[in-house]
């Protein structure tokens, strides 16, 4: 039990907290009481807030009610709870939910599964406390807990309930003997950064659960048969991506047979693309905003948005090299790339000042942001009044993407322009849109022979920060933001057809005679 000592005093101190938070009102009366529990069990987000005002740190969220109605209302179902970290799945799934069924009648035996058998004990414990500590649940209800512990990996009630759990491929032969089996289990946070790594790992994963796990329900026809896996989708080779397509495919199956669905995907992410949350009553799109800020987009959009990418699958980050820049005019020659996105504040915009020198190409400065198109024009035109206070003489190409062509976008670089007295000839991107993953793709060789150095200055510049991230996260099919990645591609092709044009030099010999010619 040495190993379990930590869980043990977590165990005790969360016990005194649900004992205070759960005061009961000694001075309701009997019929009081009886019509209160009524009202509280005719609505789940009701009751479950009057019980657990230690979890309650908010009003239940939408996608909380519909969960409490789809699990109550549906005795056999299968279903993934893909919602984001922080969404409170866990304690509705693991905690709430059943209890509730529980004191419906509707639940005989619980089975918990965790990432391991520690985690799945830990998750036990909190409805250990709730049966034992709960003073307005042991009030309302009763007596509840009889024998057993949760450290020990299952406990009953007094009621004859079952609860049991267990680590994920842990053998579930408990769970199976005798005549009562599990008719709720919960699998909860069990896919890891490392499983996920390995494909034949999760396949094996999932396939005890589809057989081993599912194996526990009892098959008798009228049975009770839930089954919820929640998990937010951390990669794409995981638990919940593999499960979800074996869930596709049983859909399509009942579908044809014109059957009850019973296998179901609920999933939900923090914020929409404007930052409005998910769960208002908890958060506010600034929250958001400020996360977000504060987090590498990569490991943010997959904990928050189910955006899981594989880093570096085409760009590899040891590739990304670093290097002190040249002085401005020494370069063969600049260019500056644009990638702007049509909605305003919505998507990135990114703007890619390069420059050539021989062979090497350099990323001198950089503007990657969730913003305004004014805003990058605030941002180009305070670059190149930075840059030329210092050298007056300086040719920069500059090149903004095909949709700069449209008269809003032209605007907001022209009153920019207007409001300082003087205009950058920018001129519109024309690369046709349809190979965009091509051309990206086709600047790998160049960072693999080391040519290209970022500036290493702006090595912990947020905007190199965000450029890095997505060149590392490009991949087809990925969803995650590559305007950066694109406007280096523009520039960089900029680059070498104006060091070409001016830096080739017309090579003349004489044409050699037929007789010393030997090639021909």
């Amino acid at each position: 039990m040495a190993r379990f000592e930590k869980l043990l005093k977590d165990y005790d101190e969360h016990a005194k907290q649900v004992y205070k938070s759960t005061e009961v009102d000694v001075t309701e009366t009997p019929e009081e009481k009886v019509k209160r529990i009524a009202h509280l069990e005719a609505d789940y987000a009701r009751w479950f807030c009057y019980y657990f005002p230690h979890y309650v740190k908010a009003p239940c969220a939408w996608f909380h009610i519909r969960l409490a109605k789809l699990i109550i209302n549906n005795p056999i179902l299968y279903l993934i709870v893909n919602w984001y970290r922080g969404s409170a799945k866990t304690v509705h799934v693991c905690m709430g939910i059943p209890l509730y069924l529980m004191i419906r009648g509707e639940l005989k035996f619980m089975l918990l599964v965790g990432q391991t058998e520690k985690k799945a004990k830990r998750l036990l414990s909190d409805i250990q406390v709730q049966l034992k500590y709960n003073q307005k649940f042991c009030s309302d209800y009763g007596e509840q807990f009889q024998q057993g512990d949760w450290a020990d990996g299952e406990f009953s009630t007094r009621q004859g309930i079952r609860f049991m759990c267990i680590g994920l491929e842990q053998s579930p032969r408990g769970a199976r003997d005798g005549a009562e089996r599990p008719d709720y289990i919960a699998c909860s946070d069990v896919d890891t950064k490392e499983r996920c790594k390995n494909p034949m790992r999760v396949r094996e994963a999932v396939e005890w659960i589809m057989e081993d796990l599912w194996g526990c329900f009892d098959s008798a026809e009228g049975g009770r048969e839930r089954f919820i896996l929640d998990n937010n989708r951390i990669a794409k080779t995981s638990i919940v991506n593999v499960l979800n397509e074996e869930f596709k495919t049983a859909i399509l199956k009942y579908k044809e047979q014109k059957w009850k669905v019973i296998h179901h995907y609920f999933r939900v992410i923090a914020h929409d693309e404007n930052f409005k949350p998910a769960w208002p009553e908890r958060t506010s799109a600034d929250y958001w905003k400020k996360k977000r800020a504060s987090r590498p987009a990569i490991s943010y959009n997959r904990e928050y948005l189910d955006a899981p990418t594989i880093v570096g699958k085409v760009f590899k980050e040891r590739d990304i090299l670093w290097k002190p820049m040249l002085p401005i005019n020494h370069y063969d020659a600049l260019a500056l790339a644009g990638d702007l996105s049509y909605k305003d504040g919505g998507d990135f915009k990114a703007m890619r000042l390069w420059g050539k020198k021989g062979r090497e190409k350099h990323l001198i400065a950089a503007f990657v942001r969730q913003t305004s198109r004014r805003e990058a024009a605030k941002w180009t035109y305070d670059l190149f009044e930075d840059l030329n206070n210092k050298n007056n003489h300086l040719n920069i190409k500059v090149k903004i993407d095909g949709l700069f062509a449209q008269d809003e976008f032209v605007n907001d670089f022209d009153l920019e322009g207007d409001e300082r007295g003087w205009h950058i000839p920018v001129i519109a991107d024309k690369r046709p849109p349809g190979n965009k993953y091509d051309r990206i793709e086709s600047t790998v060789g160049q960072y693999q022979r080391h040519w290209i150095y970022w500036n290493i200055k702006k090595q912990h510049d947020p905007d190199f920060q965000e450029g890095k991230e997505q060149l590392l996260a490009f991949e087809k099919g990925s969803g995650f933001p590559d305007d950066a990645p694109d406007a280096d591609h523009a520039a960089l092709d900029m680059l070498d057809r104006q060091s070409f044009v001016e830096k080739f030099q017309t090579r003349i010999k004489d044409r050699p005679s037929k007789t010393e010619d030997r090639n021909w």
